[in-house]
């Protein structure tokens, strides 16, 4: 687990930091390729519980689970993609956690890999333009900020756990915040 989640929410963005005991590439590779692994199960688009999570490796492609079943469910695309360095994805699920297709009407959620050294990175994760998604953005919003934490723990789990000797530690709220 991150040695520090800091959590610094204002507005309609939600900012996260984590400290990673991994490399660059581990952690961008771990996001991108294993989602499906430390994504929760119960966070899914429709009735059916999903199998795998993808996101296709190219600036325009898609973000989207495949369910137990072997439907697709499209969470949004990739918008930007520059390995191992920035992953840039539209969110498109609204106020009510359903799809819609509609740019405009997404979130955009920015991720930053930086390399403190060989085998620590620090992510910066922004989920940014919240109030695209309309009425109820504010209460989407803050369940996004206090949802991401618990999230990008399980990440941050599978990208340090394989490999490492060093025990987890649980994220701070380094914000202040009460």
């Amino acid at each position: 687990m991150p040695d520090a989640v800091r959590l610094a929410s204002v507005g309609s963005e939600v900012r996260k930091t984590l400290l990673l005991n991994c490399s660059q590439e581990r952690a961008f590779r771990v996001f991108t390729e294993r989602m499906g692994r430390w994504w929760p199960a119960t966070h899914h688009v429709g009735d059916v519980p999903f199998k795998e999570i993808l996101i296709e490796p190219r600036a325009g492609g898609r973000w989207y689970e495949i369910n137990a079943k072997g439907a697709e469910g499209l969470w949004g695309h990739v918008l930007g993609w520059e390995p191992p360095r920035r992953l840039i994805l539209s969110w498109h699920l609204d106020a009510k956690w359903q799809f819609n297709a509609d740019l405009a009407r997404a979130s955009e959620i920015d991720v930053r890999f930086e390399s403190l050294a060989p085998d620590q990175t620090r992510i910066d994760w922004l989920h940014r333009a919240i109030e695209r998604h309309g009425e109820g953005y504010e209460g989407l919003r803050n369940l996004l900020d206090q949802g991401w934490v618990g999230i990008l723990a399980e990440y941050a789990k599978l990208a340090e756990g394989e490999g490492m000797n060093s025990p987890a530690t649980a994220p701070t709220d380094v914000s202040g915040a009460a």
